[in-house]
């Protein structure tokens, strides 16, 4: 029998069929907790969040020595935080630098003296904030007009870094995954391609640096911080 209303209620349950069939499938996507509250994003090898306050003593000294301009002071409107040093990943990542001259200019041990190898870090966890914003997932290249102003060239390291954003101009993005710091990249980011789709996969060594945040033309990433990757993804 030709049921109109019967018909639209089919439409609209292979519709909902649908829908719900692409979030299941697009659960890597989706799968970090982003409704976990954040924390400050700390310097590398930083202590846990209460030893970190009770003994730094808003000296500056890692800022001062940071070559990539990434870590900032807290001013009057972060409270019993005021004076403690931390990163703003959508502005400037840590590029976890080979030498991390943060940890050895910190005087009391806030960041973690024994703490010596980029591989040891773990600041947080990327993941992905906005998919449907990723060039690379929906296929779109890099404009020159996605390229963002990087906050600081004043320096070899920090110049090395804005020509080879810049170079990305015109290509496919992958920007994250090739610009990773970390010094196995694919063991903290990749990209992977699942039914004809390219995305960044975030992986279990993910240090939490936030580069891929600073530099992902589209903002589509995010840095949950002090977290592990299982309190991230699992």
């Amino acid at each position: 029998m030709n049921n109109p209303q019967r018909r639209e209620a089919l439409k609209k349950s292979s519709a909902y069929a649908l829908f719900f069939g692409t979030l299941f499938g697009c659960g890597i996507y989706i799968s970090p907790k982003l409704y976990a509250k954040n924390s400050f994003l700390r310097p590398p090898a930083a202590l846990d969040e209460k030893e970190f306050l009770a003994t730094c003593i808003k000296c500056g000294q890692c800022i001062q020595v940071c070559p990539y301009h990434s870590i900032n002071m807290y001013d009057i409107t972060h409270l019993n935080s005021i004076g403690t040093p931390y990163i703003n990943a959508n502005e400037r990542g840590c590029y976890l630098c080979d030498l991390l001259p943060c940890i050895l200019a910190c005087p009391t041990g806030s960041l973690r003296h024994e703490v010596q190898r980029a591989e040891e870090i773990r600041m947080g966890t990327a993941y992905i904030s906005d998919i449907n914003g990723c060039f690379a997932y929906m296929g779109k290249k890099v404009e020159k007009k996605d390229l963002k102003l990087l906050i600081s060239n004043q320096n070899e390291r920090e110049a090395a870094v804005y020509e080879n954003y810049q170079n990305y101009e015109g290509k496919e993005c992958t920007i994250c995954a090739d610009m990773c710091p970390y010094p196995d990249k694919t063991d903290a980011i990749e990209m992977v391609y699942k039914e004809g789709k390219a995305f960044p996969q975030i992986n279990s060594k993910c240090a939490g640096c936030g580069v891929c945040a600073e530099l992902c033309p589209a903002s589509a990433i995010s840095v949950a911080a002090r977290k592990t990757y299982e309190e991230v993804y699992i």
